[in-house]
């Protein structure tokens, strides 16, 4: 199974580059995204380094292209995708994508600031155009006339007052008469938002008193604003008053409440000279403002079937200058060098890609790639497509696997979607899910494109192919189950021989429970379809169910344990192999597999007429524990069960004490001291590449260094540390083979609940209409069958169809991989365009 078994060999290898050829090598490094860079300068802040100013330039170009993107969007104009994904630009090309961006930049935001210049003027011509239309129609209705009625009354308490003025300072002895001037009735015309009416009217009339006139119209058509660009609807007022003191108060409420005031001429002629000249002016706007258009679109149609390629150019730039600050400059300020992780298999792509590098960038220095020896972890690597990596994915999801470990996602791929059948087992639900499966599969590039981004969604897309090997294995299943939405298939007929009295049971006259005794012969391939009408149909699928459950269950555990030998033997702990694998085998089958034994030897040996005398598998072990004689299945069970549960019972401290103290003792022994990498490290000859003439290695001097550096880290032996972590690594073992294998009893519980709620769906809903007869019945069940049908999509579909998910996947996590994986590596992270291009998130 290749590096999918394993993960693949990585080395730590030191990159020398030219200045001139560093771009460029590391641009042809993120195309091959198979290196993964250490960042030599962890104290160095992150505006102190080289090519801090090139990362800004960069953020800056990113930040007009945003800019850019977003007038495109809002526009409407469709952005153009490119056929293929450019390559990374050389540096020099980022003067003149920033010279392109800084005019496309400036362009946009002048014509974007006279066109909202030419549609604030449109829009006050437009309020005045209708100011002046509606002003008319308040002079010319007939109302109008109270209005004068009430100045003319006005006037007359004025007149009165002023009288009364006068005597008053003839009493004073005031020789100066003094006339009353009559006061004329003044008006203020505006737009105001039409939201704002009710309160705007309410507040003049509580500062003016009830003083002033107001009269409003509608503005029918919504008005655009020039800032927003939404439609706003608005209407027309005027306010009558009399003094200045009332017309600055009603001025300054309109100042509060964003009223635009206009001129609005008393005389008619004058109103209607006003009107023709606004509306010159407004058909002069509307030329302008389409030329102002037409311009702005042609810029942006422009940008727009390039804007993807600048985006991608751009991030490249980004990514590379950003990878480069990771590199440390030699004393000659002449050569970059940077560390990184790389996979050993893939070498040679490698220095292919520095190759290509240098000679792009016209350097005669080639790039040197020298591998290095270290005691840190390296990452971990599983080379995947776009099928196994679903399934990688929900094993990095418990934890990734340490540096060379036993990869468990192989094995998922067939163990994950089988558990998952043995509970879904459907074969009508199974069908729904494979053709759901089988779609997403046949259009993933459509709408990969179309909902890629959506993040429910993009969860069932990315899961596509589990999803299409659920619902097959959910098929199979439910073909062994004989069950199709609550009902079975008869393919190659009943096997039963029954009376009569069993033609009225099918014929829905009785209930009729099936005696094992009266069967002719097995059923060629899964149940027999006449189980679905007995009446102990649940009595026998518990047992049946039960059973297998137990035995699936065990039969993964068992290739667990079995899978924990090869990481032993890879990793070179001989000792594990004696001291925890054999006793961990031998405890596991000893008690569960000898258990797994009975169940199928008890299939094999009794048959429907010697059934009853068949001994119970729960009283059989029983009594093996409690070393008690009973009922037995075979000559010499009694000894063979007390020899077993010994051996298993000894294999405890075998696990518990063998391994501290040999290890004790290989400690203290003058040859047993060891490194802790031993094993573990390559040799010099699967380090040292054959055919790699760039290839420089380090001498015998660092070697001896690096292996004095471990001695020196070794830590002490401490035997009780050692025997704790064994005890409870013993006791988590032991007590898990027994809670692991009832946690297999999910497989049955499960299966058991989906095939009784889909029965319920059935009888209680789409029976019913099969009950009624005629043009009622017929309409009945179709209207049922439409109930029955969303209720079998939404909850035996989806919901059921995640319990099961759940279920099997802790299964995976705890029951089986407990057993030989740990999951405590670090993810290969190389650097790579790809991840960069797919994400808008800033790199």
């Amino acid at each position: 199974m290749g590096s999918l078994f394993r993960s693949e060999e990585m080395t730590l290898a030191q990159l020398f580059l030219q200045s001139e050829a560093a771009y460029a090598c590391v641009a042809e490094l993120g195309e091959l995204g198979l290196v993964q860079f250490r960042d030599l300068n962890p104290d160095v802040n992150a505006f102190q380094r080289k090519f801090v100013n090139e990362v800004r330039r960069c953020d800056e170009m990113e930040r007009k292209l945003r800019f850019l993107e977003k007038e495109i969007q809002r526009a409407g104009i469709p952005i153009v995708i490119p056929p293929s994904v450019p390559d990374s630009p050389i540096p020099r090309e980022m003067i003149d994508l920033e010279a392109c961006f800084e005019k496309l930049e400036n362009e946009m935001k002048e014509v974007n600031t006279n066109q909202e210049a030419l549609k604030r003027n449109f829009l006050e011509l437009t309020e005045l155009k209708h100011i002046l239309r509606k002003t008319q129609h308040f002079f010319d209705e007939s109302s109008f006339s109270a209005l004068l009625s009430v100045h003319a009354e006005l006037h007359h308490q004025q007149m009165h007052d002023a009288d009364r003025e006068e005597e008053n300072h003839k009493l004073l002895g005031d020789d100066g008469p003094r006339q009353g001037v009559p006061m004329r009735l003044g008006f203020l015309a505006g737009v105001i938002n039409r939201e704002r009416i009710p309160a705007f009217e309410q507040m003049l009339w509580r500062v003016c008193h009830g003083n002033v006139f107001l009269r409003q119209a509608v503005i029918d058509a919504p008005l655009e604003d020039p800032t927003t660009g939404d439609q706003v609807h608005k209407s027309v007022f005027i306010i009558f008053f009399q003094g200045e003191q009332l017309k600055s108060r009603v001025k300054k409420i309109c100042e509060g409440f964003r009223a635009s005031l206009y001129p609005c001429p008393e005389m008619q002629s004058e109103r209607r000279e006003m009107a023709m000249g606004v509306m010159t002016r407004i058909e002069d706007l509307n030329t302008v403002l389409g030329q102002t258009e037409e311009h702005r679109q042609r810029v942006l149609h422009s940008a727009a079937s390039n804007i993807r390629l600048w985006f991608i150019k751009v991030r490249k730039l980004k990514a590379v200058y950003h990878t480069l600050n990771l590199f440390n400059l030699d004393v000659t300020q002449k050569c970059l060098i940077g560390e990184c992780w790389c996979p050993v298999a893939d070498l040679e792509h490698i220095q292919a890609a520095l190759r290509r590098g240098t000679e792009k960038s016209g350097s005669s220095v080639p790039s040197i790639l020298n591998k290095m020896t270290s005691n840190e972890q390296p990452p971990t690597y599983n080379n995947t497509n776009k099928f196994t990596a679903v399934f990688q994915s929900i094993v990095d999801a418990y934890g990734v696997a340490s540096y060379r470990e036993v990869n468990p996602a192989p094995y998922a791929i067939i163990t994950f979607p089988f558990l998952f059948g043995v509970m879904f087992g459907d074969l009508g639900h199974g069908f729904i899910m494979f053709l759901i499966g089988l779609y997403l599969v046949l259009n993933e590039r459509k709408l990969q494109e179309a909902f890629g981004n959506d993040e429910v969604f993009g969860i069932f897309l990315g899961g596509r192919y589990i999803i299409l090997l659920m619902g097959a294995f959910a098929m199979y299943c439910g073909f062994i189950y004989n069950d199709i939405f609550s009902k079975a298939i008869n393919i190659f007929g009943s096997k039963w021989n029954v009376s009569a009295m069993f033609d009225e049971t099918v014929k829905g006259e009785g209930m009729y429970q099936l005696n094992p005794n009266v069967s002719a012969e097995p059923y060629p391939l899964g149940l027999d379809p006449i189980w679905q009408v007995s009446n102990n149909k649940i009595t026998f699928l518990n047992s049946y169910k039960m059973k297998m459950s137990v035995i699936v269950g065990v039969t993964q555990m068992v290739f667990g344990v079995i899978l924990g030998i090869f990481n032993h033997v890879y990793f070179r702990k001989f000792i594990n192999i004696w001291c925890e694998f054999i006793p961990q085998f031998i405890f596991l089958t000893f008690i569960f597999g000898y258990m797994c034994f009975l169940i199928i030897f008890k299939w094999f040996k009794y048959d429907g007429d010697s059934s009853a005398q068949a001994p119970s598998l729960i009283i059989t072990m029983i009594n093996m524990f409690l070393l008690t004689d009973g009922d037995m299945m075979y000559s010499g069970q009694f000894g063979l069960q007390i020899f077993i549960l010994l051996v298993a019972v000894l294999a405890v401290p075998w696990m518990l004490l063998a391994k501290p103290f040999i290890s004790y003792r290989e400690h203290h022994s003058p040859h047993g001291k060891t490194s802790r990498y031993q094993g573990a490290r390559m040799t010099k000859s699967q380090q040292l590449g054959d055919d790699s003439a760039e290839i420089i290695h380090h001498d015998e001097l660092d070697e001896s260094q690096s292996t004095s550096s471990d001695e020196s880290e070794q830590e002490e032996f401490e035997l009780g540390e050692v025997l704790i972590y064994q005890g409870i690594h013993t006791i988590e073992y032991c007590l898990g083979c027994i809670s692991h294998t009832a946690s297999y009893l999910r497989l049955w519980a499960l299966s058991l609940a989906h095939a009784e709620l889909s029965e319920v769906l059935w009888t209680m809903v789409l029976a019913l209409g099969f009950g009624m007869e005629g043009f009622i019945g017929a309409i009945a069940t179709y209207l049922l069958f439409a109930f029955w049908a969303v209720l079998t999509i939404g909850i035996l579909l989806f919901m059921e169809g995640l319990s099961a998910f759940l279920h099997t996947l802790r299964l995976h996590w705890v029951e089986f991989q407990s057993k030989f994986y740990k999951g405590e590596g670090h993810p290969f992270r190389p650097f790579s365009f790809e991840p960069i291009l797919n994400t808008d998130d800033d790199v």
